[in-house]
């Protein structure tokens, strides 16, 4: 066995879907780069350029051929535009992270909470993870509640927990169980 995973498309509700990320989603890379925070938390370039952008897609799809986890573009159920990304880390200890972003574009439609029941019911229920864990800035209020929305469940906060920015951050540790 090679160690890679396979990247499936999983129903998100009626009005996402999670797929494997396309080089035709480079439009939502570049909005993400744009975006003051999103390139300070993931690999999303801070400068955009069609090369850079088709180059996050690809570090996407090597993530699963790499077996280190999945990534998946979060897409609207009709017409398949992505709005964002979620992915899940399988770990050490039976514990999985996950981690997630929304396009300004698509904020305030309940996009990351979707896409959270969606691969946390794939995540605990299939793939038989005993516990999934998410960190969450304290400021960051709408992603909270949306972790929340979906069944996370805060178990403290973690201080001085990560770097963001060139300086450490306080981190929310939120986590859902089988």
């Amino acid at each position: 066995m090679d160690g890679s995973l396979m990247v499936p498309e999983l129903s998100a509700g009626e009005r996402f879907l999670l797929r494997p990320w396309r080089l035709d989603d480079v439009a939502l890379v570049k909005e993400a780069a744009e975006d003051p925070y999103i390139p300070l938390i993931t690999s999303v370039p801070s400068s955009y350029s069609d090369t850079e952008g088709a180059a996050f897609i690809r570090r996407q799809w090597s993530r699963a051929v790499e077996g280190v986890g999945y990534s998946f573009a979060i897409a609207d159920a009709d017409g398949d535009r992505a709005s964002g990304q979620i992915g899940l880390w399988p770990g050490p200890h039976g514990r999985a992270s996950v981690g997630y972003w929304v396009a300004g574009s698509a904020r305030g439609r309940g996009v990351a909470c979707a896409a959270l029941r969606a691969i946390s019911s794939w995540g605990l229920e299939r793939l038989r993870i005993p516990r999934l864990e998410l960190h969450v800035e304290p400021w960051n209020a709408p992603s909270w509640k949306a972790a929340e929305r979906a069944g996370f469940v805060r178990e403290g906060l973690l201080r001085s927990w990560q770097e963001v920015g060139g300086e450490r951050r306080d981190m929310y540790l939120y986590s859902k169980l089988v």
